[in-house]
């Protein structure tokens, strides 16, 4: 539809429509509303405005419906504002009839869950339960003391866990100066005990006692109804050593190694046709003695001799111990290995070296402590992102230091076992926490070659400790060369005899691996047992008569020269197979039939 101003309005002389002028008819101005043709489309009114004017085939002509433009304007508003009134008012009446409909429909019964849609919306409403209206009552603390490898503080543990229940756990395996104040606090060192706020509950005859009456629910909250006072003992925290442990002393002959380091001509040389980087001579260290001690020159090569064997220096081939003249050395911190070692920060560690076996039990202690909090009650998964923020980890990783110049040799065959199957396992864990889980075959190879400890003076890898120490320096699956050459001193340290069973004590923190754990030196035989036992009891190995197959864990084919022979493995591994199992794997091989052995597939993923 067109619409056209009328001509009506005058023109001056010069053609020019006098818009300002003083015509007065100027002022009379009207619109016609001209028609489309009858063929063309009719075009429609939008709803509520206004009606469209009659087609000309039964109205008169277009110039009978001239109106003011003025007019127009204001009828075409007003049945806007109309429209918009009445959409709203209908939108109102809509939303109450359905909030009505909702409000009849929707009845929450007592314990039971309703659910209900809201424009796409799912809803769920749920009561609380009573077990949930009691937690909130709880404003006190749970505490209890505990024990590594203490069965009635799992006990406790895993109580509380199933329960829900928040406690704080004090190990004082891991933080020893708090052993004091069980005693103070109990008048025994006897654990667990546990504390409600500042007050002693018992222990685990106490739980069990209060859980069989069915009033534990009851008395626990009667009890934690109150906020905890500060007589209650207090939780560890984290990034503080413990105060009252008596300053660890400084190596007696620090005084001579400070003096070395200081004035000695320490610079890369050409020895051998290769480029030796900081290290200097025999008689460099010698001449600097004598001058400073005023001593002769066989007192200086007997103080040297003993910062060589507390592994302050080593020879730069380790050719020897000490020997005055053109031999060269170097310091521990200056080896080219030591940027790989993880358990080396700055310098080495000055302090004197504690006993072998006592590191090894703390490291057993503290690692089965973080164990228990941070893995799965059957230690199949491990949350390796809680282990690298807490505490224990903290204390372990100090603890590790204190590896560098501990003197191995000084172990049992027993306690050098259960030493390095703890700290392969130890490692994996500290290696997965700081360079991640190896994704393929590369990163696998790098992550157990690369990542290295000093221990007692030498670097060790996880494919050192598993393959030089534990397998008595054989080759690792698809390498050529042994981890230890000959003349190495670590070759000391290997067993005389392999015992296949380390590999099911060993974790590499895959989900096809054995479980992690971590042996006592008095008990590592029974342990290993107890690992394989368990290991191959729950999928290690599998029989199906009608096939006559026996599908293996794919470890004994890796290390097959530890095991032996197929059909040696089959009998040997009876002794560790479940009755049923045993029984199915004895008939296979009693009567004399052919028995096919399948290797399982390797899963590589994470244990978390």
């Amino acid at each position: 539809m067109v619409m056209e101003i009328d001509s009506s309005i005058p023109n001056g002389e010069d053609g020019v429509n006098k818009i300002n002028g003083h015509d007065h008819d100027s002022d009379r101005r009207h619109m016609a509303i001209i028609e489309p043709h009858s063929e063309l489309p009719k075009p429609e009114a939008p709803a509520g405005l206004f009606a469209l004017p009659p087609s000309p085939s039964s109205s008169p002509p277009s110039g009978n419906y001239s109106f003011k433009f003025g007019k127009f304007i204001r009828e075409r508003s007003n049945n806007f504002s109309a429209a918009i009134v009445k959409k709203l008012n209908s939108l109102d009446d809509a939303r109450a009839e359905a909030e009505a409909e909702l409000a009849a429909s929707t009845v929450i019964k007592p314990d039971e869950v309703t659910q209900f849609n809201i424009s796409g919306l799912k809803v769920v409403v749920k009561l609380k339960s009573h077990g949930e209206e009691g937690e909130e009552k709880i404003k006190g603390r749970i505490s209890f003391f505990s024990r590594s490898n203490c069965r009635d503080c799992t006990a406790v543990r895993r109580f509380f866990k199933q329960r829900g229940l928040k406690f704080v756990e004090i190990n004082v395996d891991v933080f020893p100066p708090r052993e004091k104040e069980l005693i103070r606090r109990t008048g025994s060192s006897q654990v667990p005990q546990i504390f409600l706020n500042d007050k002693l509950f018992g222990g685990l005859v106490a739980l069990n006692s209060l859980r069989n009456s069915g009033t534990f629910d009851e008395r626990f909250r009667e009890m934690l109804g109150m906020k905890c006072s500060g007589d209650a003992p207090a939780p560890p925290l984290y990034g503080f050593d413990d105060d009252d442990v008596e300053e660890e002393s400084m190596d007696e002959m620090l005084l001579s190694v400070k003096l070395l380091r200081q004035r000695l001509p320490i610079q890369d040389r050409l020895i051998k046709l290769k480029i030796v980087k900081n290290c200097f001579s025999g008689s460099e260290m010698v001449d600097v003695l004598t001058h400073h001690f005023k001593c002769d020159r066989l007192k200086a090569v007997e103080i040297v001799k003993q910062l060589s064997r507390k592994h302050f220096i080593h020879h730069v081939f380790g050719e020897n111990e000490f020997e005055d003249g053109n031999h060269f050395y170097r310091f521990l911190e200056h080896e080219p290995y030591i940027r790989k070692c993880f358990n080396f920060r700055v310098s080495t560690n000055d302090t004197a070296p504690k006993p072998a076996v006592f590191v090894g039990q703390r490291l057993n202690k503290i690692m089965s402590a973080i164990l228990e909090a941070y893995a799965s009650d059957d230690r199949r998964h491990v949350d390796y992102a809680a282990i690298s923020k807490s505490e224990e980890f903290r204390r372990y990783v100090n603890l590790a230091s204190d590896l560098q110049r501990v003197n191995l040799f000084e172990l049992s065959p027993d306690e050098k076992l259960a030493f390095f199957l703890n700290l392969y396992n130890a490692m994996v864990i500290h290696a997965i926490i700081r360079v991640g889980h190896p994704e393929g075959v590369i990163d696998r190879k790098s992550f157990f070659s690369d990542f290295q400890y000093v221990v007692g003076g030498y670097p060790y890898s996880l494919s050192t400790i598993k393959n030089g120490i534990l397998r008595n320096n054989r080759r690792d699956t698809y390498s050529l060369a042994k981890p230890f050459g000959s003349g190495d001193k670590r070759l000391e340290l290997c067993p005389l005899k392999v015992n296949p069973l380390i590999h099911f004590g060993l974790c590499n923190g895959t989900r096809s691996s054995p479980t992690v754990r971590f042996f006592s030196a008095q008990g590592v035989e029974a342990e290993l047992r107890s690992a394989t036992r368990e290991f191959f009891q729950s999928g290690g190995m599998e029989v199906n008569l009608e096939k006559r197959t026996v599908y293996l864990t794919r470890i004994i084919k890796w290390f097959n020269v530890d095991f032996g022979q197929e059909k040696e493995i089959l009998t040997w591994s009876i002794n560790y197979l479940d009755a049923t199992k045993a029984g199915l794997l004895t008939h296979l091989l009693d009567d004399g039939g052919p028995v096919n052995i399948i290797y399982q597939s390797y899963d590589w993923s994470m244990n978390s």
